[in-house]
């Protein structure tokens, strides 16, 4: 199964081209300590917290984000 908004941190975090993308748009996914404690939660659902949309995480940048996951394949 491929990548997308609704995979979870540590899935995307094991793919090296999936996390150049995340951190094009939120800068020190993979290397922000507390990134360990979400590993759980999917994207979508970390990007629903208020510290990402204070950081710049919007509607427009999730979709961005989904179609380029999407785009790596399996």
């Amino acid at each position: 199964m491929g990548l997308s908004v609704d995979s979870k941190i540590k899935d995307i975090k094991k793919n090296p081209e999936a996390v150049k993308i995340m951190e094009r748009y939120s800068e020190g996914f993979s290397t922000n300590p507390q990134m360990k404690m979400v590993q759980g939660l999917t994207f979508r659902k970390l990007a629903s917290f208020p510290q990402s949309k204070a950081a710049g995480i919007t509607d427009e940048v999730i979709a961005k984000i989904d179609e380029e996951l999407k785009a790596l394949g399996d």
